[in-house]
């Protein structure tokens, strides 16, 4: 069954050999189309598809004359990990900023323009909230001044350029990603060694999507996207499930369904001190919800936090 496009694409990925670009790419190639992938590992990646798959190392490996018709721009550092010093700032806004520029530059030279960009972003966009406030944020909740909301804005800014060539530009704002890869099998460590239990004060909230949701979301906005044809717009969508709970019963969740204590609290103290600013992104939360999905009459497979579990650890 075709989820994608009936007509038949040359598709470039960049981030293609991560978490979400490997599913998304299979996903590609199970439609029929062509793809072209963007990554720091040509060999390795060409390997791992099968040489199904064209991995270039740079833009600059790819001809003006090349035709391309979807772009999906999923590449990024690792946000979780080194603390955030002035450096390993630059890391970020590079392998994010910086990347998606060279896309856009790109497609500024391409003789044949795609119809279609679509680039990731992150929930990250709309900051932190505030304990206790339980508002929905939307696509047009606004940015904060700090730097996780920075980045996701000044990455969603470089993707908007490519309006400017006539392509339809849509940032997809991720939350957590749920599968057998990613940061779910590190948050479900400790609840499997029976030390699962609140981080901080537990009642942060976690947005989240399943990733064959999220690989399914984008399938909508690309065929939402080629119902218009060449039209340059900017959009924004939320990639989040419906149900949004807190930090404790996201744990109490997993633990029910490992079968697991849910009683061992880590206290935020020791959490800031060894990540810094970091650790809002595992102390501080959003309650993002879906609005433009939803609006538009997308069907989520895994709505709710214990099917989306059970599905991957079950």
């Amino acid at each position: 069954m075709t989820i994608f496009d009936e007509h038949k694409r040359t598709v470039l990925v960049t981030g293609a050999t991560g978490f979400i670009g490997q599913q998304l790419v299979r996903a590609l190639l199970q439609d029929g189309h062509a793809v072209i992938a963007l990554t720091r590992q040509a060999q390795e990646a060409a390997t791992r598809f099968e040489g199904k798959v064209r991995c270039i190392g740079s833009m600059d490996a790819l001809a003006p004359t090349q035709a391309i018709d979807v772009v999906i721009n999923l590449a990024g550092a690792r946000i979780l990990g080194p603390r955030w010093s002035g450096q390993r700032k630059q890391v970020l806004r590079r392998s994010r900023v910086k990347l998606t520029q060279g896309v856009v530059n790109w497609i500024a030279r391409a003789q044949s323009k795609p119809f279609l960009l679509l680039s990731a972003s992150a929930i990250g966009y709309y900051g932190i909230q505030p304990l206790g406030d339980a508002t929905g944020l939307d696509e047009s909740a606004p940015p904060q001044p700090i730097f996780m909301s920075d980045l996701c804005r000044e990455w969603e800014e470089a993707a908007h350029a490519a309006a400017g060539y006539g392509v339809q530009v849509e940032c997809m704002r991720f939350g957590l990603v749920l599968g057998r890869q990613g940061a779910l099998p590190m948050m479900l460590l400790p609840i499997r060694l029976g030390l699962g239990g609140r981080l901080g004060s537990g009642r942060q909230w976690l947005s989240w999507i399943h990733v064959d949701d999220l690989v399914r979301a984008i399938a909508h906005r690309w065929r939402r996207a080629a119902s218009v044809g060449h039209a340059a717009s900017i959009g924004a969508t939320n990639f989040t499930a419906p149900e949004c709970l807190s930090q404790l019963a996201f744990s109490q969740a997993a633990a029910r369904i490992l079968h697991r204590p849910c009683i061992m609290p880590t206290p935020a103290w020791p959490m800031r001190l060894a990540l810094g600013e970091q650790a809002d992104l595992v102390l501080e939360g959003q309650r993002v919800v879906p609005s433009r999905l939803e609006r538009e009459g997308f069907v989520f497979r895994y709505p709710g936090i214990d099917e989306a579990l059970r599905s991957v650890v079950g």
